[in-house]
């Protein structure tokens, strides 16, 4: 079992400085693991009143028949989680706006890493921190997968993001996400989140730049790069070109048809 521990954050009573508008319709904030969940679903908190904010839990296949109140009304709410596709996924979620984040694979790989090595992890991975394994051994862990322990990378984006595209879905990308952010006083900035937030139901209103801000912050992410207190090898910030190739190999066109490559 693998456990994630994470400080609280005060996003609830910065959602209490403005005006707050109910969905007209649950919005379920899908995501594939390590891939900016946090970052989507704190900006997203900004903008729906902390009352019909569902989180009881990350919303998960294995836990989904104890959290199908996340998607009954009235009140419609914001939920989220990592949910692999599936008939009784589709259909327990087919009522909400399902909005999907994905991140590239490649970034993928060393995002896991790093969550793997980290304080902020512990499970029966465990064992990695204190495994004699280079970076590059445990990169090519997260790629192929442990047996009966941790799905590889094909699997969890085959299930967790590729089987959800064409279903009606507002696909993310992490890094066009971070890129906003980076920018939000650009026209792009307001164009990008005007779309985001009408994807989720939701008018931009005039005071979204100061809600993405307070939602952005990596102070309230428990989960972001910067405040994993890290074990073991270092991970080096772009993927080696061997790595690469693996993914290339186990997961044919997988960055084509997330919209990473041509």
């Amino acid at each position: 079992m693998q456990t994630i521990h994470v400080k609280p954050d005060n996003l609830d009573e910065r959602n209490t400085e403005f005006p707050q508008t109910p969905l007209d319709q649950p919005v379920f904030l899908n995501s594939l693991p390590k891939s900016g969940s946090h970052l989507l679903r704190n900006i997203i908190r900004m903008f729906v009143p902390v009352e019909h904010q569902y989180n009881a839990d990350f919303i998960q296949f294995a836990n989904l028949k104890r959290h199908v109140a996340a998607f009954d009304g009235p009140p419609a709410k914001l939920s989220w989680g990592h949910l692999f596709f599936a008939d009784i996924s589709a259909a327990t979620t087919g009522g909400a706006r399902r909005i999907l984040l994905v991140r590239d694979p490649y970034d993928w790989v060393l995002a896991m890493a790093r969550f793997m090595l980290s304080d902020e992890f512990s499970g029966d991975l465990d064992i990695l921190k204190k495994a004699p394994l280079t970076a590059e051994e445990l990169m090519n862990v997260v790629i192929f997968g442990l047996p009966r322990q941790s799905p590889g990378l094909h699997e969890t984006f085959l299930f967790n993001a590729v089987a959800w595209l064409g279903t009606g879905e507002y696909l993310v990308r992490f890094e066009e996400l971070r890129d906003a952010v980076k920018n939000l006083d650009s026209d792009e900035s307001e164009a990008y989140f005007a779309k985001l937030l009408e994807a989720c139901g939701i008018t931009i209103p005039d005071d979204w730049r100061e809600r993405v801000r307070i939602g952005a912050d990596p102070e309230q992410s428990g989960t972001a790069r910067q405040n994993l207190t890290m074990r073991g090898v270092n991970i080096p910030d772009t993927l080696p070109q061997a790595q690469r190739d693996i993914v290339d190999l186990v997961s044919p066109r997988l960055r084509t048809i997330l919209g990473y490559a041509q």
